[in-house]
């Protein structure tokens, strides 16, 4: 499978304003920072190619409480300068811990489909069977493809300085995330298998949101343990361009 662990942080969001400026942020302090913290594994970046919102941001977790440790609550209680003054840029933020409940194919492509959706209420069971049983292999089975999994909220993330600045975020649906090395393959893959009409069969006909992404970056708690982080940078030293150093 694509994932190391069968938990994961699942974050949507829009910027408001310079997209770079995040990029920047995300890639030269926030993610060494995140990946620092005891239980996190690996971050993935995907950016949009279309649908919303812009960003897709998956943090694989060694289990679903790491969401509520008092390491990574410590570091979201005392959020960076630079953090602060990005958190009230966020805009239609959805994130949640969820649990990796199933899985087909292995490895991971540079092109991705997403799906948001809600079973319907009585049927989760009945969803989660049918999507491990049916819907997740037949995409995994496409050339072109990689892996396919279904993550369900599993851990309600608490109220931190961070979300407080950004505002409340959205409630965390299921997920259904695809990835191939062929994103004109998976586009179909997705277009036959995640139909309306074939997902209302298995307990889905609340409307689902989907949208493909490309990766952006990628780094492992592994890589960041064996790198310093970077030394902060001052408001007017962030749009320097060439060396920081």
């Amino acid at each position: 499978m694509a994932l190391n662990s069968d938990a994961a942080m699942v974050l949507f969001y829009d910027i408001e304003g310079d997209n770079a400026d995040h990029d920047d942020w995300h890639t030269y302090e926030h993610m060494h920072e995140r990946l620092s913290i005891p239980g996190f594994v690996r971050a993935t970046r995907w950016v949009a190619s279309s649908g919303a919102p812009k960003y897709l941001v998956v943090y694989e977790q060694s289990e679903v409480g790491v969401g509520t440790s008092d390491a990574y609550l410590e570091r979201l209680n005392n959020p960076t300068p630079w953090t602060s003054s990005m958190m009230v840029r966020f805009r239609n933020m959805m994130r949640g811990f969820c649990a990796v409940t199933a899985s087909a194919g292995y490895g991971l492509g540079h092109a991705a489909v997403s799906m948001r959706f809600l079973p319907e209420k009585g049927r989760e069971p009945d969803a989660r069977g049918q999507l491990a049983k049916h819907i997740l292999p037949a995409i995994a089975s496409w050339r072109g493809m990689a892996s396919v999994h279904l993550l369900e909220p599993a851990v309600q993330p608490p109220m931190t300085r961070e979300q407080s600045i950004r505002g409340k975020d959205r409630d965390m649906t299921w997920v259904l995330l695809a990835t191939g090395y062929d994103p004109e393959a998976l586009a179909k893959a997705a277009e036959r298998h995640l139909d309306a009409a074939v997902l209302a069969r298995h307990g889905v006909s609340a409307p689902a949101e989907k949208g493909t992404y490309a990766l952006h970056y990628t780094v492992t708690a592994q890589e960041v343990a064996g790198t310093a982080a970077n030394p902060p940078l001052a408001p007017e030293g962030r749009r320097q361009e060439g060396p920081r150093r």
